[in-house]
């Protein structure tokens, strides 16, 4: 869980004054699919359509990175995180890094 902690993809939060940039914050995780999922994922690519295993194994890599980019914002001291962004590389055959990042801040509600 974010425990409170605010994340846009935005570069502003509506409602909320930026008071203090704290910098670059990133979690980063590097998965391997197993031999089984190759196989069976190899065999549904046979017949086309939607990946359920590989589907899963992209959105368990994406949430990790997203819980560790947290942890980093939290060592910070940050209150929300903004500009989030993934990106994913493949680091060889069968080995993906996936990167989740963003500016952390500090914020605080406005009076409107």
């Amino acid at each position: 869980m974010n425990n409170n902690i605010l994340i846009t993809t935005s570069t502003n939060l509506e409602g909320y004054k930026i008071t203090q940039q704290l910098g670059l914050v990133r979690g980063i995780t590097v998965r391997s699919r197993s031999a089984i999922g190759n196989i069976a994922g190899g065999f549904m690519t046979l017949f086309g359509g939607r990946s359920a295993i590989f589907t899963q194994l992209c959105e368990k890599a994406r949430e990790e990175a997203f819980q560790l980019m947290i942890e980093d914002g939290k060592k910070l001291g940050c209150n929300a995180i903004i500009n989030m962004r993934y990106d994913a590389n493949e680091v060889m055959s069968g080995l993906t890094e996936v990167l989740a990042y963003g500016t952390a801040v500090v914020v605080e509600k406005t009076n409107a």
